[in-house]
């Protein structure tokens, strides 16, 4: 059996994909818009000794098998291979037609890139500070240069809010900056603390929208020189500042507000009464948290997948819940939620506006980065995409506000953050 007739085979009759392979083979439908090359038997060994989804990324990773055109058209179309598990029949008939059992004598290293357990700057105590700041370390001290490749001028790594169907990336991560703000009730004078702030969008927003003095804090030591940088570049150092801090050692209190834009992924299950109550202890009577994360669409399936793709190259130790069970855990902290809602539509529109802008950029971007460090990313946010597209993850904000003694809570009666602000000049 051809090599590129096994991938056919893998991919399914209905799969409009191009297979070629280093064999000389060719399978699939010649001059589909997506083309497969596997190029040596290394990215055979890869998929034969970690079946389905991890073994075609390390092939990928790795350079072993390229994938030319559109990558999330890739992953959409190959969906049966990427969740094949084989059963002892299929391995066999598999190992025999690519090679025989020799394929499994020699177990193929996982590309640089992948982390494991094994590695000493994983070891320690799940969500100790140390390990929390070298899995953070891993993921967003990559390169400020890359980051405005993909991430735009807004430098938001966060799901942007589309006010509608054709806007921009950067007038939808503008939108949902300013989402957040209204949503906080944030007004000239306020005091905003802002965990987990990346590159200092959410900050230098609220300072230069609505006059608040704001305080974020980030693990990643980039991030933080980044954004202290343009704070001081846009001249709103009197009213911002962003420090290379774990929010559990911020020290000050009495905030008006707290806004955790894509932090709560990286907290971990068990931290999370800890982490509300923390937050809750930061505000002044009636102020108000807005809690933006990644969620899972059920409690049923498990918080992290630690053989995945996504842990061992992308998020190490990052967690997902349930929107309902986070919300249980900020009641049990003390908050009251006032208001919830599912943004997942609007962050397949952002992954995609990266990729287009990872697309754009690639040649600088590898030699930034390098080839692995790229084609992780390539294939991370292509997938992610799709995620949210059929809805394995989503996205939710919920608002909670720290109620005083007589339960009064200074909320509206009604939502009023619907209409955006109309900003003067």
């Amino acid at each position: 059996m051809a090599l590129a007739e096994v991938f056919e085979a893998l991919a399914g009759p209905d799969a409009p994909v191009w297979f070629t392979a280093y064999d000389g083979s060719r399978g699939g439908v010649a001059g589909s818009g997506v083309k497969i090359t596997v190029r040596s038997p290394a990215a055979v060994a890869y998929l034969v000794q970690a079946p389905g989804g991890l073994g075609l990324a390390r092939a990928y990773v790795a350079g072993h098998l390229d994938v030319e055109g559109d990558m999330y058209e890739a992953l959409t179309r190959m969906t049966k291979v990427q969740s094949t598990s084989l059963g002892l029949t299929e391995k066999l008939r598999l190992l025999q037609a690519l090679g025989g059992p020799k394929l499994l004598l020699h177990r193929m290293p996982p590309p640089p890139q992948e982390v494991g357990q094994h590695r000493r700057w994983l070891a320690g105590r799940m969500h100790s500070k140390g390990r929390d700041a070298r899995a953070i370390s891993h993921h967003y001290d990559v390169s400020n240069r890359f980051y405005e490749w993909v991430l735009g001028p807004s430098m938001a790594y966060t799901c942007a809010c589309y006010p509608r169907e054709d806007a921009t990336l950067e007038e939808a991560q503008f939108s949902k900056h300013d989402l957040v703000a209204r949503k906080l009730g944030l007004t000239e004078g306020m005091r905003l603390l802002d965990v987990g702030c990346g590159w200092g969008g959410m900050v230098r927003h609220a300072a230069r929208e609505y006059g608040v003095k704001v305080l974020g804090v980030t693990l990643s030591a980039q991030q933080a020189a980044w954004a202290q940088a343009a704070i001081e570049r846009e001249g709103l150092s009197r009213l911002a500042e962003v420090r290379h801090l774990d929010y559990r050692d911020v020290p000050e209190t009495g905030f008006d507000a707290v806004s955790s834009i894509g932090l709560t992924e990286h907290i971990g299950k068990v931290n999370l009464p800890s982490y509300f109550s923390f937050l809750y202890g930061k505000l002044k009577v009636g102020g108000r948290l807005l809690n933006h994360c990644i969620t899972r669409p059920d409690n049923i399936e498990p918080a992290i997948r630690k053989g995945g793709f996504i842990n061992r190259y992308v998020f190490p130790d990052g967690e997902l819940e349930g929107p309902g069970y986070l919300i249980s855990l900020m009641h049990d902290a003390g908050f009251e939620v006032r208001h919830e809602e599912n943004l997942r539509e609007h962050y397949a529109k952002t992954l995609a506006a990266w990729c287009a802008n990872l697309d754009a950029h690639w040649t600088e971007a590898v030699a930034e980065v390098g080839q692995g460090t790229a084609r992780v990313w390539r294939l991370y946010m292509a997938g992610s995409r799709l995620g949210f597209d059929r809805n394995h993850i989503e996205l939710h904000q919920v608002l909670g506000v720290r109620l005083a003694a007589d339960g009064k809570s200074g909320m509206p009666l009604r939502p009023d953050w619907e209409q955006p602000r109309v900003l003067a000049g």
